[in-house]
């Protein structure tokens, strides 16, 4: 905790391959997020908003919102392009120059190392995670990150939702149609991140002992679909497998007895090496960084086993169902529940008692200016109000919750719905087929985030 700030991180969020565009310029190579095929008529990789030609509009932006911090991406495969893991030197100095900018302006560069996007090279070489070279291959990249902006980036963050970056098609490896087989590599290929996250736990250390590290998870906040014992067994177990298996991995370096117990009951347990043991005892994360959205409700019941239970993870012993208590949107089709945010981020603090920061929270919606070309997007601002306002009484009642970074900070690419689903506080006027010049428009919520800012979340 002494390496954190004392006073509260404002922030805003997006990642590299929502945002920069430039797929293929100044040597990029291509990642598992330029091949993936997107639906006709839907925008992918290839522009996105165009950050890598607008860095410097986006960091002004940044500094007029008053932000303290900009929590951002590496695209491994613009610094790495391919398999022989020669660094990229254009790639570097485009970093370097946004990095510098955010300096100068007062703002902290805070860099998510993966988030989602796999070099497509690696995976055509060796099968990307699903070998343990991806281990010596992630942790290479992280030396020359660590290394290259030392000094300048004191707060990382290993892996962005580890439950999605390995269990969304396409994203870590081939698709697989086989169900079972499929989930087997879902929870291999987690323990190899797992593996290299810390290693590059160890090598910060070793390398700049004065910055922080950590992974950033998204929770999952389940409810009981009744006060039936199955169903809040099912809930329990629901959080176990698509939260606290990955985060006590990370934190803990093994698995709970009930995570441990499901895994080997199925089959799923991952295979291992006798040196493991050592890496993953060897290193703890700083911080813990939370993604919230919305929570959920589980309910018991049997059935094949399959894929559309828990989001990505495959189960065959409870369903996912919306909460019947809260609100829904086209986009939040789940519930919006501010009181979740609050409730998961108690048990986070309670199992692993580190220091946290809300790394992404936003609402999507479809959203087009009106006739004076403005955006009036009070719907999204009583959401971060309501959000903020439960971060706030985390503070108030003394847990460590250094930062708060809403996501995302201009509308970013959906992986799965483009630009008809946005969350920014600025508007990028693009449309999915017509990138025009992808200008920048400031919501209504950029206003009012300012001044939650200017008043440090006082009088919301």
């Amino acid at each position: 905790m002494m390496k954190l700030p004392e006073s509260f991180l404002w922030g805003a969020s997006t990642s590299a391959f929502q945002i920069e565009g430039a797929y293929n310029v100044d040597g990029k190579g291509l990642a598992t997020t330029d091949v993936r095929e997107v639906p006709e008529g839907m925008a992918d990789t290839k522009v996105a908003c165009d950050h890598y030609h607008h860095w410097k509009e986006d960091v002004d932006l940044m500094a007029e919102l008053g932000l303290k911090v900009y929590r951002m991406g590496f695209s491994w495969s613009r610094i790495m392009p391919d398999e022989t893991l020669v660094p990229n030197e254009k790639g570097l100095a485009f970093y370097d120059q946004l990095i510098d900018y955010l300096l100068e302006k007062g703002i902290e560069p805070f860099v998510t190392l993966y988030h989602f996007e796999c070099p497509q090279a690696l995976v055509d070489a060796f099968g990307g995670w699903k070998s343990r070279k991806m281990i010596d291959a992630y942790v290479k990249y992280a030396e020359v990150c660590f290394r290259h902006f030392k000094g300048r980036v004191t707060k990382w963050v290993t892996v962005n939702e580890q439950l999605i970056a390995t269990a969304a098609p396409g994203l870590a490896m081939e698709y697989l149609k086989d169900p079972h087989e499929r989930a087997k590599w879902i929870w291999q290929i987690s323990y190899h991140v797992s593996l290299a996250e810390h290693r590059a736990f160890d090598l910060l250390r070793t390398i700049d002992p004065d910055a922080a590290i950590g992974p950033v998870c998204a929770i999952q906040v389940v409810y009981p679909a009744s006060s039936d014992p199955e169903d809040i067994r099912a809930a329990q177990e629901a959080e176990e497998m698509m939260e606290f298996a990955l985060l006590d991995m990370s934190v803990y370096g093994e698995y709970s007895p009930s995570a441990r117990t499901w895994l080997k009951e199925r089959g799923l347990l991952p295979e291992t090496e006798t040196a493991d043991e050592a890496v993953l005892h060897g290193s703890r994360p700083d911080f813990i960084g939370v993604n919230y959205y919305f929570s959920t409700c589980a309910k018991y019941e049997q059935k094949p086993f399959d894929f559309n239970t828990s989001f990505f993870w495959a189960s065959d012993d409870c369903r996912i169902i919306p909460n019947e208590n809260l609100k829904k949107t086209e986009w939040m089709n789940m519930g919006i529940d501010p009181q979740g945010l609050y409730n998961g981020m108690r048990k986070v603090w309670e199992r692993y008692r580190l220091p946290m920061i809300v790394t992404e929270n936003g609402m999507a919606v479809s959203e087009t200016p009106d006739e004076d070309g403005r955006i009036h997007d009070t719907y999204r601002i009583e959401y971060l109000r309501d959000h903020i306002n439960a971060v706030m009484r985390l503070r108030e009642e003394g847990y460590p919750v250094f930062g708060y970074c809403p996501w995302s900070f201009i509308d970013v690419l959906s992986s799965h719905q483009g630009f008809s689903k946005r969350y920014g506080l600025v508007f990028i006027d693009r449309t999915e087929t017509d990138p025009k010049d992808c200008r920048r428009i400031k919501k209504d919520s950029f206003r009012w985030y300012h001044d939650v800012i200017e008043k440090d979340g006082r009088d919301l």
